[in-house]
């Protein structure tokens, strides 16, 4: 995410360098189409990040209840020598 971030960057400032030098030449053909992919791949990998979290949290929930059914099966073993 970080090395996309940076990529924009350096793009805004070589686009604002561009403008301010009166070429234009350069980033008036290029720009939108660079900043418009690496905007939809920034897009695009933090909608996977956040998928790819609500997945790590709903496995962590599952362990987490499976514990405790685990807990609640020894505790029954345990009533029933009584």
């Amino acid at each position: 995410m970080f090395i996309w971030c940076a990529i924009l960057f350096v793009l805004g400032i070589l686009a604002f360098v561009d403008s301010l030098l009166n070429m234009g030449e350069i980033f008036r053909q290029v720009n939108s189409v660079l900043f418009m992919l690496l905007s939809l791949a920034l897009l695009f990998r933090t909608t996977s990040k956040m998928k790819q979290h609500k997945k790590e949290h709903y496995e962590e929930r599952v362990f987490h209840l499976e514990q405790q059914v685990k807990m609640l099966q020894a505790g029954r073993e345990k009533l029933k020598e009584f």
